[in-house]
């Protein structure tokens, strides 16, 4: 396994700190925020510096019913080429539902959904994986998630299902400790237990972010300090193997570079507390070790691979259209903990169009959070977030609810710029009327 080193997130907000921090062994790049023909020219010198850059996927969806798009598993190869990468990573996790397999409406979540650990889910997951690593240029690797919400008759504990995914399709891990953090308050998982479940030889690298509690609810946001519990979790995983690469995830809410270099030097000194423990151990624990893994199943005739698919896409489908649709919610679920979800999903979906469509927050100033989240509990999402975007701002001119005034001319100039296939100003009619309009102006 390549040694990685301590790393950083690397995001466009920090880029240029990044490239200054010191002991700084390699990054990580949201693969779907990177054209690989216009490279972010800090990335390029990054590499050129020898620092490692890897892409980390977050749209496959390789935990969904569907097999993995074609031209997703391209994109996400031709990024690793371009970066020279030795490995990509992706999620456990599905990230849309509906479509032609269940026969209903595509539905997308915008976020990282949990995949029900049973045997069904897990044989589409190894299916999907395989697909996967057979379209990519280097190896897989995949991540566990934050879960606010329980699948009812889950049949594995997470290190479990993490050790038979492994084991059946040699793909490698990507350790969160952050999100085994998520789970032990949201779930009651015992992150230790995890850990001890785990084939530490398949662990490709470490993720460690920050979050924050609310409500007795644990929320994996990127957006806050490293707590201790986590550290403390990175510090067990330390004294079990020597991990090949720890990471500190970090996308918004930046603090100053200072702050991230102490949370980087924390990582670093709970890494090494974690290893003096491990050759403190090493004899006792060679001469006791167990293996914690569960007992693969007996092999069963009862479903063919399609009939798994589609109980899995309904489940999800079912599960998601609670979430963003207001259907009603799948028996099973913790109704308090789906409404916590179906919040932080609509929250999360105004913080990106926010992002991605910078004018509209511009444009509506106050009322747009309230006029999005508005929107988004009586649509959901079916495309991504541009689209989204889009939709947003023409739904809230058709319906009436902007008056007229400088922020719905705004509004309906900024619509008409972006809605068709080229910008308005590059049309031929928008030129013609343009240049006659000049041609007048002169006379």
């Amino acid at each position: 396994m390549e040694r990685l080193g301590t790393g950083i997130g690397w995001r466009p907000e920090i880029a240029d700190a990044v490239e200054r921090m010191p002991g700084i062994d390699w990054v990580e790049a949201v693969a779907e925020n990177i054209c690989p023909g216009h490279l972010p020219e800090s990335l390029r010198r990054l590499r050129a510096r020898g620092v490692t850059v890897i892409p980390h996927g977050v749209s496959l969806g390789l935990g969904g019913a569907d097999r993995p798009d074609e031209d997703r598993l391209t994109a996400l190869a031709e990024r690793a080429q371009a970066l020279g990468a030795p490995l990509v990573t992706e999620h456990i996790a599905f990230v849309r539902a509906g479509g032609p397999l269940t026969a209903s409406p595509l539905l997308e979540a915008g976020h990282l959904l949990p995949v029900p650990r049973t045997r069904g889910a897990l044989d589409v997951l190894c299916e999907n994986v395989r697909i996967a690593q057979d379209a990519l240029p280097v190896p897989l690797a995949v991540e566990n998630i934050a879960a606010l919400v329980s699948w009812p008759g889950e049949e594995m504990t997470e290190g479990q299902f993490l050790y038979e995914l492994a084991d059946r399709t040699g793909v490698r891990l990507l350790i969160d400790v952050a999100n085994l953090h998520t789970n032990h308050v949201n779930g009651g998982e015992d992150p230790a237990k995890a850990l001890a479940e785990l084939p530490l030889e398949a662990i490709a690298y470490v993720h460690v972010a920050g979050g924050f509690e609310r409500d007795g609810v644990w929320h994996d946001s990127h957006a806050h300090p490293v707590p201790e519990p986590v550290l403390d979790i990175l510090t067990d995983l330390a004294a079990r193997v020597s991990p090949p690469g720890v990471l500190l995830e970090r996308d918004e809410n930046f603090p100053e570079p200072a702050v991230l270099e102490r949370e980087l030097e924390a990582i670093r000194a709970a890494v090494e507390k974690g290893g003096a423990i491990r050759e403190e151990t090493a004899a006792e624990a060679a001469a006791t070790a167990t293996v914690g893994a569960v007992a693969p199943a007996p092999a069963t005739a009862t479903a063919t691979a399609a009939a798994a698919r589609q109980r899995l896409g309904l489940a999800q489908a079912a599960l998601l259209s609670a979430l963003v649709a207001g259907t009603p919610v799948p028996e099973g679920f913790d109704r308090v903990r789906l409404g916590v979800q179906a919040r932080a999903l609509a929250g999360k979906r105004a913080d990106v169009v926010a992002k991605v469509a910078p004018e509209l927050p511009e444009i509506l100033g106050d009322a747009y959070r309230p006029a999005f989240l508005a929107y988004a509990h009586r649509h959901p999402m079916t495309g991504g977030y541009r689209r989204d975007a889009l939709d947003f701002a023409g739904q809230l001119l058709l319906d009436g609810r902007l008056e007229e005034g400088r922020a719905r001319r705004e509004l309906r100039e900024w619509w008409l710029e972006r809605s068709g296939p080229a910008p308005r100003s590059q049309r031929p009619a928008v030129r013609m009327a343009r240049a006659a309009r000049r041609v007048l102006l002169r006379r």
